[in-house]
């Protein structure tokens, strides 16, 4: 094991949560050495690490100080990582989907019919795609109204549109306080404050919408995106009760539902209360998307609507007319199937490899939340990951206030083949460990 290397990534992940300042002045290698009960050779390795890395920079006769850098941009999680195993962004394409997807294509690129496609798009769609999209959105019970559906380009554009409708700038949006980190730079770009509200295991705690002074409240309650958590009946019954009571309209996200069968949406206890807002991007693939939201009905449709079409959120032609094709044959419903058992053997792979470590994953996810074991810090084990090339997530891109973040990484597991998770889950226990497998 290459001590110095470990002890390289403690120190950058100190820098990147801020506790080592750009321009703060190191300890001399001797005293850095003596403090850490190392040998001097181990600690010029240390900051020679660092120097490699750009993290540092050695001045003659001054000493090593902490590289002087505009700070690091908050993980999107909406492109690739670049690293040789990505478990951050978490988009799942299956072999089969080519094969499933062309005919569909096939019968669009006809003249006759890839004339309508061209056509300008609005939000509520051409003939026939809000009754496609219905039961496709359909879970537990629950179908939405067709004309209640528009759509956008994305699941983003569809949470961008309805918190545009919702929460006038300068006003306040309740989130949990683990939450996409999307909705954190939207929120930023509508001039809309984020107030983190608290969870426990059974999602949002209802009781803090009294005291949070909030227009609207954006939230997960299906599959929780990092916890996993999926929010039970009566916690969303009771969530519905204090959204009447307080006059608070709700964002529901389900774009990661699709996994599960029930429980029913938030929507079905608060129907003139709750948007909920979903996309094709899980069901389908990231670059074959289309965002949904489902309105109350009335002036919040409006707005919704109005949004869409001002903030250049709404959906392309041939994308809604390629969608709608897609849900309407029973294409899109047998991608979900598969998707459902591929989630499922993803999660029993990541619990068998990880069994023994606080692990959370619902057996229906493609993602689950790993608190780490001492000595870890969530920023130190991004960086020994990063080293072996596996990209992973740390809970400060999720947290509202990334100061009181766990210390904890969200693992995705939908976009690696399996064998190579598997291999890179292995990697990652032995990390943990302090094994440090394949350092030359």
């Amino acid at each position: 094991m290459d001590d110095y290397r470990l002890i390289a990534d403690a120190l950058a992940g100190d820098i990147a949560a801020g506790r080592l300042r750009p321009g703060e002045r190191l300890p001399t290698q001797r005293a850095f050495a003596r403090s850490r009960g190392i040998a001097s050779s181990t600690a010029a390795r240390v900051y020679g690490e660092l120097i490699r890395r750009g993290l540092a920079t050695g001045e003659v006769g001054r000493g090593t100080f902490v590289r002087a850098a505009a700070p690091p941009a908050q993980p999107a999680l909406t492109e690739p990582a670049g690293a040789l195993v990505d478990l951050e962004l978490n988009f799942s394409v299956l072999p089969e989907q080519p094969a499933l997807l062309a005919p569909a294509l096939e019968g669009l690129l006809r003249a006759d019919a890839l004339a309508p496609a061209l056509a300008p798009a609005t939000v509520t769609g051409p003939p026939g795609a809000r009754e496609a999209a219905a039961p496709v959105l359909a879970r537990a019970g629950w179908t939405p109204e067709p004309e209640r559906i528009l759509f956008a380009g994305n699941g983003r554009q569809a949470i961008a549109a309805a918190v545009a409708a919702l929460v006038p700038v300068g006003e306040r949006l309740g989130v949990e306080a683990l939450t996409y980190p999307v909705v954190k730079g939207i929120a930023a770009r509508l001039g809309v404050t984020l107030v983190p509200l608290p969870m426990d295991a059974g999602g949002l705690v209802p009781e803090a919408l009294r005291d949070a002074r909030v227009r609207a409240v954006y939230l997960q309650p299906t599959l929780h995106n990092p916890l996993g958590v999926t929010m039970p009946p009566d916690r969303r019954a009771a969530l519905a009760a204090t959204l009447d009571e307080l006059d608070v309209y709700a964002i529901e996200d389900s774009v990661y539902a699709f996994l599960r069968d029930e429980p029913a949406p938030l929507a079905v206890h608060a129907p003139a209360r709750t948007l909920v807002v979903d996309s094709l991007s899980k069901r389908l693939s990231p670059g074959l998307t289309l965002g949904f939201v489902v309105t109350p009905g009335g002036a919040v449709a409006d707005r919704v609507a109005a949004a869409l079409r001002s903030g250049g959120w709404a959906a392309g032609g041939f994308a809604l007319a390629a969608a709608t094709r897609w849900m309407a044959d029973g294409t899109t419903a047998a991608l979900v199937r598969a998707k459902r058992r591929d989630a499922a053997e993803r999660q029993r792979v990541a619990g068998k490899i990880l069994d023994g470590y606080a692990l959370r994953g619902d057996p229906h996810a493609y993602h689950c939340w790993w608190e780490l074991p001492e000595p870890w810090r969530a920023e130190t084990f991004v960086a020994a990951a990063a080293r072996h090339g596996i990209a992973v997530t740390p809970a400060a891109a999720f947290a509202v206030s990334p100061a009181h973040s766990p210390n904890a990484v969200r693992l995705a597991l939908a976009a690696p083949p399996v064998d190579t998770l598997s291999v890179a889950l292995d990697v990652l226990a032995a990390v943990a460990r302090g094994d440090y497998p394949g350092v030359e």
